[in-house]
């Protein structure tokens, strides 16, 4: 299980937690709703969150199955709801925030390829994925759509007194020690103070799972932290080493991109269910562009010859021609 996941269940509560993007690499929805299921029945959820947003179709599918939910879902934001995880947010009956947690919301984006039609239609998609994140807002804070568009389109940072204030969290709680770790710079208006705790070290989720930690070796631990005399000493740190962090960071935030636009071309070309195999096999996105018009061809080609023997079927048998009656009309008009 990844390490972002952490789940109990006992008397009826239940406890669940996200420390990651929401997405295939990250949290992918499949994987939580099915943790979800396997915790029973229970009467009270509990989801802690910390998280800087990701994939839309995963974060819509999260929320709606937290809605579905019977349990009383109770959401704390242990440090940062952002982009689509502050439509995760949404789906809680009470929502709880640390005074010095933060959520954003703004525009869906993504990366498109290809001729002027691709771009309209990429932008009507993409209005209509903001109409529906707006529409789970709206929901939560009772605010008046205008208002939440307008939220969205300057991508609005809220610290927990401002979420507050406009209807996202229904209580406050003492602040607690908050780091992020997460790449914000595809972000356009990060608070500063929320900035400069991108290098520092991530809070992880509090332990929630029943199995209990093995107790570590004494003198295991006492020989690792007294090296030998005789050990070689350490070889001292170069300025020019590679930054495995930033390259790690950078890789994440490439392969999100292209799992979004995979999932976007799929969804747009009618075939989302398409948008797994791709993403498996890493394939190419002008290669899932040529594949989904060819199936988008091979679909077309098969309506027409449908429709086709439709109206063949339809249509009404040819008149019977009585050319001896026709020919003495003929001749009766020639004489």
């Amino acid at each position: 299980m990844k390490s972002w996941f952490t789940a109990r269940a006992k008397n009826g509560v239940a406890e669940l937690s996200i420390y990651d993007e929401i997405g295939a690499y990250g949290v992918p929805a499949k994987a939580f709703i099915d943790e979800m299921k396997a915790l029973g029945e229970v009467a009270d959820l509990t989801l802690r969150l910390n998280s800087p947003g990701g994939s839309v179709f995963d974060g819509i599918a999260i929320y709606n199955a937290l809605k579905r939910h019977p349990a009383k879902i109770t959401i704390t934001v242990d440090g940062l709801a952002a982009s689509i995880a502050s439509v995760i947010l949404c789906a809680g009956d009470d929502v709880v925030m640390p005074r010095n947690a933060m959520i954003m919301v703004h525009d869906p984006s993504a990366v498109v390829m290809g001729n002027a039609g691709d771009m309209r239609s990429m932008a009507e998609a993409l209005d209509k994925m903001r109409d529906g994140l707006a529409s789970a807002y709206q929901d939560k804070t009772g605010r008046e759509p205008s208002e939440i568009t307008h939220w969205m389109a300057e991508e609005t940072w809220f610290d927990a007194a401002e979420a507050l204030d406009a209807g996202f969290a229904d209580r406050l709680e003492d602040p607690v020690s908050m780091a992020a770790t997460f790449d914000l710079s595809n972000f356009t208006r990060v608070p500063p103070t929320l900035a400069s705790l991108a290098t520092a070290a991530s809070p992880e989720p509090k332990e929630t799972n029943m199995t209990e930690k093995p107790t570590p070796d004494p003198i295991a631990t006492d020989a690792e932290a007294k090296p030998s005399e005789d050990a070689p000493p350490k070889a001292p740190v170069e300025d020019n080493v590679v930054d495995l962090d930033q390259v790690r960071a950078q890789e994440r935030k490439a392969t999100l991109a292209y799992v979004n636009e995979v999932n976007q071309l799929c969804a747009l070309a009618g075939s989302p269910e398409m948008a797994t195999t791709f993403i498996a096999k890493a394939t190419a996105t002008d290669q899932v562009r040529t594949a989904l018009l060819q199936v988008r061809a091979e679909t077309d080609e098969a309506s027409a010859v449908s429709a086709l023997r439709h109206s063949q079927a339809q249509a009404p048998s040819e008149p019977i021609i009585d050319t001896a009656a026709i020919y003495a009309a003929r001749n009766k008009t020639a004489n």
